[in-house]
């Protein structure tokens, strides 16, 4: 396996080398990364020891560049994690989300299409997308595999369109894909502009907490090292052509959420003088926020044996420990421009 990561530098991206470089399959792992605001080398320090990985910088928007790194690393299979994916950002910029999460994956597809030259066995395509292309749910039910796409935003649009390029490289030229649909993820190196380190970060600076609407938008969440095993599950063993919905089944509403934090704080930096609970502040909700995501992943589990390990209250406490004892690394990703 000469494993390419798109996307490796980022959040999940980092979380998912660290997981593959745990296991003895990949020959090679080889990470691309743009290095954009949401890209960090400081999410991987200690990984560049290892002598299967190895890091270049090119972007999915440079055909060319995909082609080459395809072609020379041999790769045989892909994780395709690079995206940009931040909702109020695709609102006020949608260029750059077509531009990557379409053209990127367009590019990424007809490199390996051409180098693999339709010899298809041990090679592999993975997309890695979101339960966002689904659209809002209801107070009840959940998303299948087999949900019609409806998505509300300039993020969640070009996720589906890529997830739909995806399916008709299988379906017209026979390439061996899987496509996985992940809730919201969580957990250390996530950039601080996503709501669980955003909360974190407010406390810390005893700064108020935004709460969109209502605050009872709800959302289904996965500690990101359970989705970085469900992503190798599926890498490895998942049906070509097939879709998996990977999901917590850990619904909650924000603003339950953001309590949780702020109580996890008060109790684990007493020395910010608690009430944290008083920092929260209602603001008028953002555009195209969905209502409620919520995943049913009784596929993933009955085929592959994959379910997550974490529970929410463990997940949650080590991620507000690692955002207390990890404020050197805030400073240097916040202030890369942006």
């Amino acid at each position: 396996m000469n494993l390419l990561v798109t996307g490796g530098a980022g959040f999940i991206g980092a979380n998912v080398v660290r997981h593959v470089l745990a296991q003895s399959e990949p020959r090679k792992v080889v990470n691309l990364d743009c290095l954009t605001y949401a890209g960090h080398l400081e999410n991987l320090r200690g990984v560049e020891k290892d002598p299967r990985y190895v890091f270049i910088k090119a972007d999915l928007r440079n055909k060319a560049d995909v082609i080459q790194v395809v072609k020379s690393h041999q790769i045989t299979h892909v994780l395709h994690l690079a995206a940009e994916s931040h909702v109020d950002r695709s609102i006020s910029g949608p260029g750059d989300f077509v531009h990557t999460n379409i053209v990127g994956t367009f590019h990424l597809l007809e490199a390996c299409r051409d180098a693999w030259g339709g010899q298809f066995a041990q090679r592999r395509f993975h997309h890695v997308s979101t339960d966002e292309v689904f659209g809002s749910l209801g107070p009840t039910g959940h998303f299948t595999e087999t949900t019609p796409y409806a998505p509300n935003s300039p993020y969640s649009a070009s996720k589906a369109s890529s997830d739909l390029l995806v399916r008709s490289y299988h379906h017209t030229y026979g390439l061996p894909v899987v496509i996985t649909n992940c809730s919201n993820n969580y957990g250390p190196y996530q950039f601080p502009e996503k709501l669980i380190p955003v909360v974190i970060q407010n406390i810390l600076a005893r700064k108020s907490i935004p709460i969109y609407g209502d605050g009872m938008n709800v959302r289904d969440w996965l500690f990101v090292s359970d989705h970085a095993e469900a992503l190798w599950h599926v890498l490895n063993r998942g049906k070509e052509g097939e879709t998996y919905c990977i999901g917590g089944n850990n619904e909650w509403p924000n603003l339950r959420i953001v309590e949780k934090i702020c109580d996890l704080a008060d109790a684990l930096a007493p020395q910010l003088g608690g009430g944290s609970r008083k920092l929260m502040q209602f603001v008028k909700d953002r555009p195209g926020h969905d209502r409620r995501y919520a995943i049913d992943a009784s596929k993933i589990k009955a085929e592959l044996g994959w379910s997550p390990l974490y529970t929410f209250e463990t997940g949650l406490r080590e991620t507000v420990e690692w955002y207390l004892r990890s404020q050197d690394w805030v400073k240097t990703v916040t202030q890369k421009p942006h």
